[in-house]
């Protein structure tokens, strides 16, 4: 029956992505954030689903008569710079026929980012993109949290199969990450039972992230929450609500959650944590040997045979920042951080320009939470191999398109009042000639 459901919902949306390609980006989103095949036990678990939207959106984009210029801003560039630079890196790679299948994955990603900043124009196109994300991953977030809850956190919770989180690791940033544009979408929401049900979300999907038993979960919800606290326009109110739930939330977690986050302290006597170092140290003797970087897929034992302390103990990068460094060097990872740099930006320049602006209060908002989400990402990332784990590329076009918006109300307006000004200069032009004809006869 799901499979079904699922197919029916793909394939009944081809004809509305052809009219309207943003729906394609929509429908993009949910298939590759949320997986919903993988909820499937039959064929459409390994169904095609993701190639055939991505196909249809980009044929509705070259058929569309709606402005689809792709603009040009530093971040654009920049995402552009770093796509070609791990294609290069995987011409070089150190395992070409591996790294060509991981680019292709990845390239894909990339492609459909910029199909979303060409296509997401609009306020409403934004809300939906954003309403898109939280509810794939909010059922995972709300339905970890109930289990959580229900079990008393004597359970882990996992991600979707066959995605980018499905570890519990990876899954418990998945919930770092939305839980600021959930709140976004609270403090839009007009109708009270949509805030009530956004704030439950948020609550459940705090759960969830502590009940994956993640460490570095706890560092990015840590650093998270003291962001929330400080964009949050009722620091008074949200910072009480923060002292009252969270000492509630940890001891609600039972003794062997607590033991495991008590490692974080005694890291050099865990072998996992020791085995995260161990591939760094790789990644950075292979970046300084291989200035393209080693390319994707290099964590296998020959690699850490040449560049780890430690050879025979073979670990993924455990980091979004050395895995950048190792797969694609110095240059890759530069290019990284300057896209998060330019993203951050950005995002501060619309919450500067909007700060007293009623009709774009949305977009500062949106700003905020995102800039609070992109570090709960980039704390707990230090410690996840998710370099290309797409929600935050969403989100990164998110602030391309919400940035476009407000340039274009900021440019109408002043074009307006150039013309008024202009308009009032021809007036005033126009009566003193009227007053000087008037004159002359007056003088004769």
């Amino acid at each position: 029956m799901r499979d079904l459901v699922i197919t029916l919902a793909v394939f009944g949306s081809l004809p509305f992505i052809l009219k309207r390609p943003y729906i394609g980006v929509l429908m993009w989103v949910w298939i590759s954030v949320m997986n919903p095949h993988r909820l499937s036990w039959g064929f459409a678990y390994s169904f095609p689903f993701a190639a055939i939207i991505a196909g249809v959106t980009l044929i509705g984009l070259l058929v569309t008569k709606d402005p689809k210029k792709l603009p040009m801003t530093p971040i654009v560039i920049t995402l552009m710079a770093f796509s070609g630079w791990m294609g290069l890196t995987t011409i070089f790679s150190m395992w070409p026929n591996e790294s060509v299948v991981m680019l292709n994955r990845v390239s894909k990603i990339m492609l459909m980012t910029f199909a979303t900043i060409m296509l997401i124009k609009t306020k409403e196109q934004v809300t939906l993109l954003i309403w898109t994300l939280v509810g794939s991953l909010g059922y995972y977030g709300v339905k970890g949290g109930i289990f959580t809850v229900a079990t008393g956190g004597g359970s882990i919770v996992w991600g979707p199969q066959g995605s980018y989180i499905e570890g519990n690791n990876e899954v418990a940033l998945a919930f770092i990450t939305i839980i600021p544009v959930m709140a976004f979408l609270y403090m839009q929401a007009q109708n009270k039972w949509v805030r009530w049900g956004m704030a439950a979300s948020i609550l459940l999907c705090a759960f969830a992230a502590l009940g994956s038993y993640s460490r570095g979960a706890l560092v990015g919800i840590g650093a998270m929450l003291f962001f929330l606290w400080l964009k949050s326009p009722k620091k008074v109110l949200l910072g009480g609500l923060m002292l009252l739930i969270v000492p509630i939330a940890i001891t609600f977690m039972p003794d062997k959650w607590s033991s495991r986050m008590e490692t974080i302290n005694t890291y050099k006597q865990d072998s996992s944590a020791m085995g995260r170092i161990n591939a760094w140290y790789m990644a950075y003797h292979m970046a300084l040997d291989r200035p393209l970087g080693g390319g994707f897929e290099i964590y296998n034992r020959t690699a850490f045979e040449l560049y780890a302390p430690v050879p025979d103990d073979v670990h993924a990068a455990h980091s979004i920042y050395f895995q950048a460094l190792g797969e694609h060097g110095f240059v890759g990872l530069g290019i990284y951080l300057l896209l998060a740099f330019l993203t951050w930006r950005k995002a501060a320049w619309i919450v500067r320009v909007t700060a007293k602006r009623e009709d774009l209060k949305w977009a500062g908002d949106l700003a905020r939470m995102i800039q609070v989400s992109l570090i709960g990402f980039g704390v707990g990332g230090a410690f996840l191999s998710l370099l290309y784990y797409d929600v935050p590329y969403y989100l990164m076009a998110a602030i391309v398109s919400t940035g476009y918006i407000v340039e274009k109300v900021l440019e109408a307006e002043a074009a307006a009042a150039r013309a008024a000004v202009r308009d009032a200069a021809r007036a005033a032009r126009i009566d003193a000639e009227a007053q000087a004809q008037a004159a002359r006869p007056a003088a004769s």
